[in-house]
This record gives structure tokens, C-alpha cells and sequence, in this order.
């Protein structure tokens, strides 16, 4: 097995199969190649069926030598890589495979004039085509799907306070970026604040006030939602989220609500999505 100091190893289990996690944490010796064949050699004996090497950048030279014994990328973060390995090759592979979806939020905030708060990319297709649209994002990890959406409207638009009226919509569309899936949530907004509209440098071009003279909205901070729904009906997933959102300005549509309950295994709260009463 790879020298503890050099490095930690963990049995536990994946999926059901009895796997090896070994975090490398410092340099290692010459001889790596060496005592990754031994430990390989010494857990297939102990009937383990996986290895998990979790590698920091600081280490990325023995990815290559990782590589040529049999590993395979699994994942990466911005501090280290994941490879994998399977022990017994005449079963098949049941290691985990690397996430198959990214999920994103949207924010559609309505006020009490039924008006949309929208921006303009500063790049991107929709920038081309001169789309205006809501505040949307990446949902970063371990946040909650309310969470990611607030934090969207606030970066990109400068509005600080949003309850959320309901979760509208749960779209799946595959090969999205970078051949991954991609789960989109639609959660329709009520701002508790009145702030000036802010927006964000980097990714938005304009915020609302720049479309008054598109839509002769002169004086406004904020786009009527019928003009919205004109100005978006021509694609198709904005033409059913438009329509749901006015089922749910005329109390046809409930939209579904989270639900706060305790996991399964872990002493944490997890969140249930059900319609709305």
C-alpha cells in the first residue's frame, strides 16, 4: 500500500462494491510506479473492486504514470483530479461515472404592476439575436435552488430582497454544455424592495432601463409582462414558461413549492418540491 505518510487510504463502499480512496496529500517517491503496483496487486487479493485517487495540482506529474497502470480521468476541481480505477476486468465497471448533468435556475421577478424584471446578455446568442430576458445562473454547489435564484437576480440586476411566489417550471434538455445534460428551474419572484436596478459588469449588458426606447417604455423600470411574453413568444421554451406564468397571474397554475425534511443519512436538511396548494 502507498506509504501513509505520503499519502491516506480509505476502504469504503460505492454503489454497493467495496472500493479504495487514496488521497495524496505531499510529494511522492521515485518509485510511485512501485508501490502502485503493489498496492494494486494487494487489493485485488483483499476483493476490493474499485480505486479512487484523488490527486492535488501540486502532484498532476504522476498523472501520466497513474494513467499508463490503468486509471482513467473521472473528474476535476479547481484543486484537484479524480482518477479511477477497476480492479477485477472481467466484471463490468460499476464505479460511478462523472456527473451527467448541470443544473440552473431562472428568476422571474414580477412586481405589483404584473411587470417583469428583465436584462441583456453582454455575449452569447441571445445577446446576437438582442433577446431580452430574466436573471439566470449556474446553481452552485451545496446551495438550495431558491438560494441560487435570489443570487442571480441580486448579482445581475442589483435587487437585493425576493420571495419566492412558487417554482413554475423543471425543464431537461440533453447535450447542453460540454455534452452534459442540463436541469433548469423556473421560480417566479415578488421583490420586497424597490431599489434602483443595478447591473452586473460583467456578464449583463443593459438591465431594463436600457429597453424603454424598444418598447417605448418611457419613464418605466420595469416590462409589462404581456410585452415580454411578445417579445419571447417566438422560442419555444419561453412561449410555455410565459403561459404558465399567466395561469399563475389568473390563479389557474400553483406551481410547486419546497419542502423542508430531514436527509437520509446525514444529520442535514434536504428539500421536497411539491405542488403548491
Amino acid at each position: 500500500m502507498l506509504n501513509i505518510q505520503l499519502s491516506q487510504c480509505q476502504s469504503y463502499q460505492v454503489q454497493g462494491t467495496d472500493c479504495v480512496r487514496v488521497i495524496l496529500r505531499f510529494s511522492l517517491p521515485q518509485n510511485f510506479v512501485t508501490l502502485l503496483r503493489t498496492s494494486l496487486s494487494k487489493w485485488k487479493k483483499q476483493a476490493k473492486c474499485g480505486v479512487w485517487i484523488k490527486l492535488p495540482t501540486a502532484l498532476v506529474n504522476f498523472v501520466e504514470t497513474a494513467v499508463k497502470e490503468g486509471f482513467r480521468y473521472h473528474h476535476a476541481e479547481p484543486n484537484y483530479l479524480m482518477l479511477v480505477y477497476w480492479i477485477i476486468p472481467e466484471t463490468s465497471c460499476t464505479n460511478p461515472p462523472n456527473a451527467s448533468h448541470r443544473v440552473r435556475v431562472g428568476g422571474l421577478v414580477l412586481n405589483d404592476k404584473k411587470e417583469v424584471l428583465v436584462v441583456q446578455e453582454k455575449r452569447g446568442i441571445f445577446h446576437e439575436i438582442g433577446l431580452w430576458k430574466i436573471p439566470t445562473g449556474i446553481v452552485e454547489a451545496g446551495e438550495e435552488l431558491l438560494a441560487a435564484a435570489v443570487r442571480e437576480v441580486k448579482e445581475e440586476t442589483g435587487v437585493n430582497d425576493a420571495l419566492l411566489l412558487m417554482f413554475m417550471i423543471c425543464r431537461h434538455a440533453d447535450n447542453s454544455l460540454f455534452r452534459k445534460s442540463e436541469l433548469f428551474f423556473l421560480c417566479m419572484l415578488r421583490p420586497l424592495s424597490t431599489d434602483d436596478i443595478k447591473k452586473q459588469d460583467l456578464e449583463i449588458d443593459r438591465c431594463c432601463q436600457g429597453i424603454q426606447s424598444f418598447f417605448n417604455l418611457f419613464g418605466l423600470d420595469w416590462m409589462p409582462f404581456e410585452e415580454y411574453a411578445a417579445h419571447t413568444e417566438m422560442h419555444e421554451p419561453f412561449k410555455h414558461e410565459n403561459e404558465l406564468c399567466l395561469a399563475k397571474l389568473e390563479r389557474f397554475y400553483a406551481g410547486f413549492s419546497p419542502r423542508h425534511i430531514s436527509s437520509y443519512f446525514k444529520e442535514q436538511l434536504s428539500y421536497l418540491y411539491l405542488n403548491s396548494p
